[in-house]
């Protein structure tokens, strides 16, 4: 195929990939609108085709989709039905093609029936395309909201879970990623001047702030309202973790502010280098395989291989990726792996679960 479109559904962003002739030649996110019904999936794959002129005439549309977990769905079934519909009108003539995981790709008519092997797979579309460039490593996708960590050697993926609950159950997905996530999540006490203190169990800040008082989060990370609406800056964002301990920002200086997030953001790391050890140990990966960071908390990514002294890969540079388009790679990798594979006729037949 010369022209391929990857897309992601998600339910707070859509991710769109365009490979031509097997080079990306783009990859943007962009944001669903904050709508309380199914139409903002509707106005965001509009969005999406006005940004894109590519995706209006492709050879061939892949996609994979998380989306089905949105609350204007009353069941993952409900919303992975609406959103093969959805990407049936927008293709049109052009053939189209859903990724069921370990089924591989299917026309929609075949993913129709299958509907629990298509929903929130798009993290093994990333691992499918990791494990073929590579011979072994453990892929560490660090989102917005989720964690994946997905170790491979030789072609193959080296998972005991499919579904979120298997996942879950396995340490291979960790529901925080970093910028969502309220901070509440990750501890009832923290310390403060000196003192381990309560903390409010209260959506008053998320880790979108904890990265934004460290200095970590990337600018373009954060697409989101924040919790209380306001604004973006660094002072609004100790603001809010103040409420988090039943203070106001003004009661202590901004460097105490800063000490807090660095706690909590080393809390966020260890519970994702705990896994990552545990499940490096679970396969016996050598010591030479490498981490491949994805996702706009990759940064995290890159730490955890420093501590564990293994070799660090971007995704971006993992596919060859223009250097322009390295970080948006990463960012969107499962729209760009899954127009990868659906670029190469690679239907992901070498995934496998034990």
């Amino acid at each position: 195929m010369s022209t391929v479109i990857g897309w992601d559904l998600g339910g707070a962003n859509l991710k769109l990939a365009v490979v031509d002739n097997g080079t990306l030649t783009k990859a943007v996110q962009i944001p669903c609108p904050i709508l309380p019904d199914r139409a903002k999936f509707d106005q965001a794959v509009e969005s999406a085709l006005h940004a894109v002129p590519q995706a209006a005439r492709p050879d061939l549309h892949a996609v994979t989709m998380t989306g089905e977990l949105s609350d204007v769905f009353e069941s993952r079934t409900e919303g992975v039905a609406y959103l093969i519909a959805l990407m049936e009108r927008a293709a049109g003539a052009t053939p189209l093609l859903i990724w069921a995981g370990t089924r591989g790709l299917l026309a929609p008519q075949d993913a129709k029936a299958v509907t629990r092997a298509i929903a929130s797979a798009n993290w093994l579309a990333t691992a499918a395309l990791a494990a073929q460039r590579e011979p072994e490593g453990l892929l560490v996708d660090i989102g917005t909201t989720t964690t994946d960590l997905i170790p491979f050697r030789d072609g193959s993926l080296l998972i005991r879970g499919t579904t979120d609950a298997e996942r879950l159950r396995e340490g291979e997905l960790i529901y925080s990623g970093v910028v969502r996530t309220p901070v509440m999540a990750l501890a009832q006490k923290a310390p403060f001047q000196g003192r381990m203190q309560g903390v409010a169990a209260e959506k008053f800040a998320t880790l979108a702030d904890v990265y934004r008082l460290t200095g970590d989060l990337p600018g373009d990370a954060d697409p989101y309202p924040t919790a209380d609406g306001r604004v973006k800056s660094v002072e609004a964002s100790a603001a809010r973790l103040a409420r988090m301990l039943g203070r106001d920002a003004d009661d202590a200086p901004m460097a105490d502010w800063i000490a807090v997030a660095k706690w909590f953001a080393d809390r966020h790391w260890q519970q994702i280098a705990q896994e990552a050890e545990a499940l490096i140990g679970r396969d016996g990966l050598s010591p030479d395989a490498l981490v491949v960071g994805a996702g706009c908390g990759r940064f995290l990514a890159a730490a955890l291989a420093n501590a564990l002294r293994r070799p660090y890969r971007d995704f971006g540079a993992l596919i060859g990726a223009p250097e322009a388009l390295r970080s948006a790679a990463a960012v969107c990798a499962p729209a760009v792996s899954v127009a990868f594979l659906a670029a190469t006729d690679s239907n992901g037949s070498a995934l496998s679960s034990r």
